[in-house]
């Protein structure tokens, strides 16, 4: 079966642990259903496997395909996309609050695959209005700015919130999320071509990294980390809230604990998205008529070009694998 998988941790050079080729057919255990996959998409979580980089006491167990993110259909023919969260069986309520929650290619094998093997609960119906291949980019980015936006930011429709970052697969969905919302969405980006690309997607205003803004906002969601963390705090107006989804520039940061005070700011963290979350955006997106932005689509084959290009940072919007 045609894969594309990790062997080892390489930290400092993580595509010499890339490998495409083949690999053995999976098994599939009770409850669990078997996914014919036709597209998935390439998150920064992948890069993380590959250098081993893991939230689990247990690290990842290699070799491992890769891959969190995918649509395709089950044996009887029935179009699914997957919904990447596992955890404990007997868990009730907020899946990302299970401390034995995971997702494909750290416990499991991953989506990058020809078939992928999933609990019959992550394989969520696909509606008629969503293509397999838009599809496909849901299940981590897109997951995790909707809560983000809807469960985290106390945002209401017609206030402001500022996304850090404008090109990557999570910003793009801040922004199309948003639009649809009714949110005024802000975005900052090093390139003007990136900023220029964030209007087209329905921001309303753009801005160069740091730039001081012309009021404060009443949320900041931020996937940058320690390079845009001190402007995220300093933008938020009286009680608003930063929602810290990421730090790809670095996750060690200050805190002036007095203007936390003073200005009773909230601080939180989010990650993924419940079930519930997920049906929720899926219905959201099919009422809105959202189509979400691709940067790429390449044959699954071609896997390593979409990893280098995310290594180097060259990625505009979601890269997507087609099988």
């Amino acid at each position: 079966m045609f894969a594309v998988y990790a062997t080892h941790a390489a930290p400092d050079d993580p595509l010499s642990a890339l490998k495409i080729g083949e690999q053995p057919e999976p098994e599939v255990p009770a409850g669990w259903v078997r996914v014919r996959v036709s597209h998935a998409s390439l998150n920064r979580h992948d890069l993380f496997t590959l250098r081993g980089i893991s939230g689990h006491r247990e690290g990842i167990r290699y070799p491992i395909i890769l891959g969190n993110d995918a649509a395709g259909s089950l044996d009887d023919g029935t179009p699914v996309v997957i919904y990447p969260l596992m955890g404990s069986d007997d868990w009730r309520g907020d899946e990302t609050l299970d401390p034995r929650w995971h997702i494909p290619s750290e416990f499991v094998h991953g989506t990058f695959v020809d078939y992928a093997v999933v609990p019959r609960r992550n394989a969520v119906p696909l509606p008629e209005s969503h293509s397999p291949q838009h599809a496909s980019v849901l299940g981590t980015a897109w997951l995790t700015a909707y809560r983000a936006l809807f469960t985290k930011s106390g945002l209401r429709a017609g206030e402001t919130v500022l996304v850090q970052g404008a090109t990557g697969g999570m910003a793009t969905a801040l922004i199309q999320l948003g639009r649809a919302a009714g949110f005024e969405v802000w975005v900052t980006s090093r390139s003007e071509q990136g900023r220029a690309r964030a209007r087209a997607l329905g921001a309303e205003q753009t801005y160069p990294p740091n730039e001081p803004l012309p009021r404060k906002v009443g949320a900041v969601i931020d996937n940058v980390g320690s390079d845009s963390w001190a402007h995220s705090l300093s933008s938020l107006a009286r009680g608003g809230t930063l929602v810290t989804v990421g730090g790809t520039t670095g996750l060690e940061v200050p805190l002036n604990l007095l203007a936390v005070i003073a200005d009773q700011l909230t601080i939180t963290g989010s990650i993924m998205g419940t079930l519930k979350d997920m049906e929720d955006m899926v219905r959201l997106m099919a009422q809105a008529k959202i189509e979400p932005e691709i940067g790429v689509v390449l044959p699954m084959e071609r896997a390593e070009e979409g990893f280098r290009a995310m290594w180097e940072g060259r990625t505009h919007g979601k890269t997507v694998f087609s099988r």
